[in-house]
């Protein structure tokens, strides 16, 4: 009775273990939209403080990059946190920078350029991340 007890307490400690790492979640962004850009804010920073071992990811692109241009967002200072924090990467599709005619200079701190969004979100979900579009 005691080995099965402690099997269990051990097969439940390896199942809180792995439910407590594997927290990964991509954001799909592609609105101009600021509550767009607000709701991401909302959820990323819930998600960071119900739990910190999270991986969180917003792939800008499309009509979204404004989201992450200096001299455009309107969610500046709460995005820098969250990236200066470690708590979420950004990642802007390079496509809409080059269609867009922006550099690198142009972003705020610590936004990556990734070759094409779409393609790092399927990347993302091939190792097993969530995927959430934010749109209203």
């Amino acid at each position: 009775m005691k080995k099965r007890f402690l099997l269990l307490v051990f097969l439940l400690a390896n199942i809180y273990c792995y439910a407590q790492d594997d927290y990964k979640v991509v954001f799909d962004i592609t609105s101009k939209d600021p509550e767009d850009y607000n709701t991401i804010i909302r959820q990323v920073t819930a998600i960071s403080k119900s739990n910190p071992a999270a991986q969180l990811e917003v792939a800008v692109y499309g009509e979204a990059l404004d989201m992450v241009l200096k001299n455009k967002s309107t969610i500046a200072p709460a995005l820098t946190e969250l990236i200066n924090q470690k708590k979420t990467t950004v990642k802007v599709c390079g496509f809409t920078m080059k269609r867009n005619n922006k550099d690198a200079s142009q972003l705020l701190p610590g936004v990556e350029i990734v070759p094409d969004a779409i393609y790092e979100i399927i990347s993302k979900q091939r190792e097993g991340w969530g995927y959430i579009k934010v749109a209203h």
